[in-house]
C-alpha cells in the first residue's frame, strides 16, 4: 500500500471536513448575506442605467426617423418644383452661373 497517496486522501478528507465546518460557521453566513446584498444592489443599479439608456436610445431613434422623413419631404417638394419649371435646385443654379 502506498502510504502517501493513502496521507494525501486523509489530509483531503480532513480539508474537506473543516472547509465545511468554515463555510456552514455564522461568520461565513454573514458574509455571504452582505455579498448577495451587495449583488442586489449592483443589479438594481444596472437595471436602472440600462432603463435610462433604453429611453435615450428610443429618442434618439424617433428623432432620426423624424430628421429623413422631413429630408424626404423636402426632396419630394424640390422634384415637384424642378417639374413644374418654377425653382431649379441649387447644382442648376451653379450650372446657369459658371455659363455666364
Amino acid at each position: 500500500m502506498d502510504w502517501k497517496k493513502v496521507g494525501i486522501f486523509a489530509l483531503g478528507t480532513l480539508f474537506g471536513y473543516e472547509g465545511i465546518k468554515i463555510l456552514s460557521s455564522k461568520d461565513a453566513k454573514k458574509v455571504y448575506t452582505n455579498g448577495t446584498a451587495a449583488v442586489l444592489r449592483a443589479k438594481d443599479t444596472v437595471l436602472a442605467q440600462v432603463t435610462t439608456l433604453q429611453e435615450n436610445c428610443s429618442d434618439i431613434y424617433a428623432d432620426a426617423q423624424a430628421i429623413n422623413e422631413e429630408r424626404a419631404e423636402k426632396s419630394e417638394c424640390e422634384e415637384c418644383e424642378d417639374e413644374s419649371g418654377e425653382k431649379k435646385s441649387g447644382a442648376d443654379n451653379k450650372k446657369k452661373d459658371s455659363e455666364k
